[in-house]
């Protein structure tokens, strides 16, 4: 019978349960769609991974060195030693780097994300066969990737400009090849004598790829070429294991970036189980006297509780499946916006039970668990009820949920405290999950000051439908708690970015006035370039004083790994970049070695003493402290002395240019991009850049983020149309009678409006309040890290509250309107 009763009910209400649908629809799409996603990427990685290094059997390479660098180089002459050993039937060297291609637009193909990927070329190698011409054989030729050539708009015998670490290479097409599906990645293939010499060295390769002979098993051959290596400092790997490397480094950004997405997903998933909860509360308070008529029929409480959460079941499913449905749109959407972005995904989407399970779980366990507290209410009607007139649930103290409410707000004060505080990042999601269920417990308690102020003006303003509008508002703290606490939980994350943003542009700035004393700064776009061709370019302009180049690195000192800036003159960053020595001088010599204050302090050196770095060579080097600055933001902790990095480093990976002139202006910016016209990779910046770019880049973080958070702003508008057009139904009698004694059909719609907009706003009140508080945490919990200067954003916050009060009034259009159309006769004569 109760099954009977469940399915009437959803038949009977499914007007009002298809917006909390929509909610769960939402929330389920974003899921489904991160999952399905990611799925198929993966599924492109893995086809590329089993197409690439058939038939290779084992991998000798260097042991890593350092994490986070490449693997050092191997001898040439290594491959001879590994092609002798019993069982190999073909030993060759690879060779891979950075390479360019310049288009016929002046500008290089790809580096917006995907590798720029430079090789040598083998005959050997089976991963890239030739579709047209021939490989290189000479220092002038190359061989590209079909994609690229489409891209460049070159073809077989054009004549070609391809950028690599050191100077720019003119060279001519002579064949194009099938590299598969690299997800965007170009391809450039030199000779290997060329390579050698421009990627790496000359007499060495990256690694050494291994065939079989036949019948011989790859772990057999790995073994008798690990023991035929000369030095512990090489390893022989099988190729299953290379592959799976490959995938596990994939998998690990793949990973990274499913769960980035999930996290909005959650979010939005939370805000929904504000209005499923305010939903079921509201039908449950309408209902009563339907479910004091079941208990009076026999029904017990374990039966309604379970013929209420048969009703979030059903809404569960039906959201979940068409939420699944809208996952596979976002899928194509998101795929669509990573080809725009220059990652190229062949082929349809890939389905796995993933996404279909998840959705199912999601939606259903949500919706129930929302459902659960006003299921349990029904269940506690008594059957006397059924005698009554009015439909309202009896009133409850607000004392529980003051008691309650502000102890979970502190434990998620002291969690997000832990978080922000080195403890593991995910106390803190935590902990800002229960502050936003603490805060949404003590609203209905805040709530009712805040809706008096902000309604104060109404009945002045707007006459008699002000002064209901606020009552109204006023007459169930709960439910008007609710509904804009769902606001706030977008509004409190957007906010919070934006101080967080804001600080973090005004700290740049800061910065940038503090440390950067140079004119111009010069750096790549794309890629990574040697700025020395560069260099001497940018001295021969007229008015230019000084050059600095500056490049990047990593050593490590016992067992930490650490990144230094490299100069070849010391004397001029200082002057470039304001350098405060506290001890000692910049005169590095060869092999000499500048640590900031904090640094020096923590290792406990000091000017003379002698450390002992090592290499992603493996080698390592003996430096000299020549001398202790003060913290600088632009150098960061460690300037190195750049003859002992090139002695580690064939090709250092180049920062950029400083440039001091005797006159800035246009004209001195304008002659050294024609000294550099022949750099495509390179652009010129002055200070006003340089403050810009970084500025532009945070803005564009937070746009994404914004749009991200946007999905559960949408949840929570349809939360409010929902409660305002329950609250219709349940006020279909009362409008009716405002409606008989003269009420027009306009003010009637101005009544809610009004409601509509006293509830938003308090959402976007608190959500801007705790917004400000949690981005003012974050910002002083990392001001040691370089977010050093607080800036709130005001005007973007008021426009915030501001927003939320057009939310509010676009809310109410449909409830509104649907107000002013009722049967005024049918309304008082309505139950």
């Amino acid at each position: 019978m109760m099954v009977k009763v469940t399915l009437r009910n959803l038949a009977a209400h499914k007007l009002r349960l298809a917006l909390t649908a929509l909610a769960v629809i939402l929330g389920v799409a974003f899921v489904a769609g991160t999952l399905v996603f990611t799925d198929t990427t993966g599924r492109r990685f893995d086809d590329l991974f089993a197409r690439t290094g058939q038939g290779v059997a084992v991998k000798v390479r260097a042991k890593k060195v350092i994490e986070g660098a490449d693997a050092p180089a191997v001898p040439a002459s290594l491959a001879g030693t590994v092609a002798r050993v019993p069982g190999v039937a073909q030993a060759y060297g690879t060779v891979n780097g950075f390479a360019a291609v310049v288009g016929r637009n002046g500008e290089a193909v790809g580096g917006s994300g995907p590798p720029q990927l430079g090789i040598g070329w083998n005959p050997a190698d089976r991963d890239h066969p030739v579709t047209a011409g021939r490989g290189p054989a000479r220092a002038d030729e190359v061989v590209i990737d079909a994609r690229t050539a489409g891209k460049a708009g070159l073809r077989v015998g054009d004549r070609a400009r391809v950028l690599v670490q050191g100077p720019a290479q003119d060279v001519t097409v002579v064949g194009v090849v099938d590299a598969g599906n690299l997800m965007g990645a170009t391809v450039a293939a030199f000779d290997e004598a060329t390579a050698q010499r421009l990627l790496l060295r000359p007499g060495q390769f990256s690694d050494i790829t291994v065939r079989a002979q036949a019948g011989v098993g790859e772990t057999t051959l790995r073994d008798r070429i690990q023991r035929a290596l000369p030095s512990p400092a090489y390893e022989a790997i099988t190729g299953t294991k290379m592959r799976n490397e490959n995938e596990s480094e994939v998998t690990r950004i793949l990973s990274f970036f499913r769960t980035f997405l999930l996290v909005f997903a959650v979010i939005s998933i939370f805000v929904g189980g504000f209005i499923i909860f305010n939903t079921f509360s509201m039908l449950v308070a309408q209902r009563s006297r339907e479910l004091a008529l079941l208990r009076a029929v026999g029904a017990s409480r374990k039966q309604v509780t379970r013929a209420v959460l048969g009703e979030a079941v059903g809404v569960g499913v039906v959201g979940s499946t068409l939420g699944l449905a809208a996952g596979v749109g976002l899928a194509l959407l998101l795929q669509q916006l990573f080809r725009a972005s220059g990652a190229e995904f062949g082929g349809g989407l890939t389905f796995t039970y993933r996404p279909v399970l998840w959705s199912y779980a999601v939606g259903v366990v949500v919706t129930v668990t929302a459902a659960y507290f006003p299921a349990r209410r029904a269940a506690r009607i008594p059957p006397v009820a059924a005698m009554r007139d009015d439909v309202a649930m009896p009133p409850r103290s607000l004392r529980i949920r003051l008691i309650a409410g502000s102890v979970v707000t502190a434990a998620g004060a002291v969690l997000s405290g832990l978080g922000l505080g080195g403890a593991p990042i995910a106390l803190l999601g935590a902990g800002a999950a229960l502050v936003f269920v603490g805060v949404a417990m003590l609203a209905p308690v805040i709530g009712r000051p805040v809706v008096r102020v902000l309604g104060a003006a109404y009945p002045r303003l707007f006459g008699t439908p002000g002064r209901l509008a606020t009552k109204n508002a006023l007459r169930n703290p709960r439910r008007t708690a609710a509904t804009a606490s769902a606001l706030m939980i977008g509004l409190a994350l957007v906010s919070a970015i934006n101080v967080m943003s804001s600080s973090a542009k005004a700290s740049v700035a800061g910065q940038v006035d503090e440390v950067f004393a140079a004119d111009y700064m010069v750096t790549p776009v794309s890629g990574v370039s040697d700025p020395a061709e560069a260099a001497g370019a940018v001295r021969a302009v007229p008015g230019v004083e000084l050059v600095t180049a500056a490049y990047q690195g990593r050593f490590k000192v016992g067992t930490h790994a650490q990144s230094f800036l490299a100069t070849e003159r010391p004397a001029d960053l200082v002057r470039a970049t304001r350098l405060s020595l506290r001890s000692g001088s910049a005169d590095l010599g060869r092999d000499g070695l500048l640590l900031d204050q904090p640094t020096a302090t923590s290792a406990k050196v000091g000017v003379g003493s002698v450390v002992t770095a090592r290499f992603a060579d493996g080698g390592t080097e003996r430096l000299r402290v020549a001398g202790v600055y003060a913290k600088n933001q632009l150098l960061g902790p460690r300037v190195l002395a750049l003859p002992a990095y090139r002695a580690h480093a064939a090709h250092p990976a180049g920062l950029g240019l400083m440039i001091n002139t005797a006159r800035a202006g246009a004209a001195t910016k304008g002659a050294i991009e024609r000294a550099l016209s022949g750099h495509p990779s390179l652009k010129v910046q002055d200070r006003s850049d340089v403050k810009q770019d970084a500025q532009h880049s945070i803005d564009q973080f937070v746009t994404l983020l914004t749009v991200l958070l946007t999905l559960s702003m949408i949840i929570a508008v349809l939360g409010i149309i929902n409660t305002l057009a329950l609250s219709v139904i349940e006020r279909t009698r009362e409008i009716g009678l405002l409606r008989a004694v003269g009420t027009s059909r306009r003010q009637t719609r101005r009544m809610i409006r009004l409601e509509s907009v006293v509830i938003a706003v308090f959402g976007g009140l608190l959500g801007t309040a705790i917004g400000v508080v949690f981005g003012i945490a974050v910002q002083h919990a990392v001001a040691d890290r370089g977010l050093d200067v607080l800036s709130v954003p005001v005007p973007t916050l008021v426009a915030y509250v501001v927003l939320s009060a057009v939310i509010g009034v676009l809310a109410a259009v449909w409830p509104a309107w649907r107000a002013s159309r009722l049967d005024v006769l049918k309304a008082i004569s309505f139950e």
